[in-house]
């Protein structure tokens, strides 16, 4: 009898703000990889999942660095079929950033970061698709191009 190798676990991945945005923006200095990871994510059929803060960042970061058109076909995406799904933020998600932001004085963690960070601790997501170093910094994996 054959033995089969052992199947993968499908991994849950938070996506960040940065993935999205070099995703989107062609000259971005991320842009390949970017592709890359989320082409590598979607065949190998992770979970991908982001926060509504994250959301609400990268259409202000589209909007403004990029053109209106961008951030209005990043929100269709993220509403009509995406394969991504939002997790909207409790309130005790933006409590625990706070704590977060207070209790390192010597990190410039963002209130979006740090509730990212509080929603993947209450969730056990233990993966981010970020360009961000404060995901490894507070001791997150941090997803790379392979």
């Amino acid at each position: 009898m054959k033995s089969r190798a052992p199947t993968r676990q499908k991994r849950r991945v938070l996506i960040d703000t940065g993935a999205f945005y070099a995703f989107a923006d062609a000259i971005d200095a991320h842009h390949r990889e970017s592709v890359a990871i989320f082409t590598d994510l979607r065949d190998k059929g992770d979970y991908l999942l982001t926060t509504s803060f994250i959301v609400a960042e990268t259409h202000a970061l589209l909007l403004n660095r990029l053109h209106r058109q961008a951030a209005i076909q990043f929100l269709k995406d993220m509403k009509e079929g995406s394969y991504i799904a939002v997790i909207w933020a409790t309130p005790n998600d933006v409590k625990q950033a706070g704590q977060t932001i207070y209790r390192y004085e010597d990190k410039k963690f963002t209130l979006t970061d740090a509730t990212s960070f509080a929603v993947m601790e209450r969730l056990g997501i233990q993966y981010a698709f970020t360009f961000d170093r404060n995901f490894a910094q507070h001791g997150l994996n941090v997803l790379a191009a392979t």
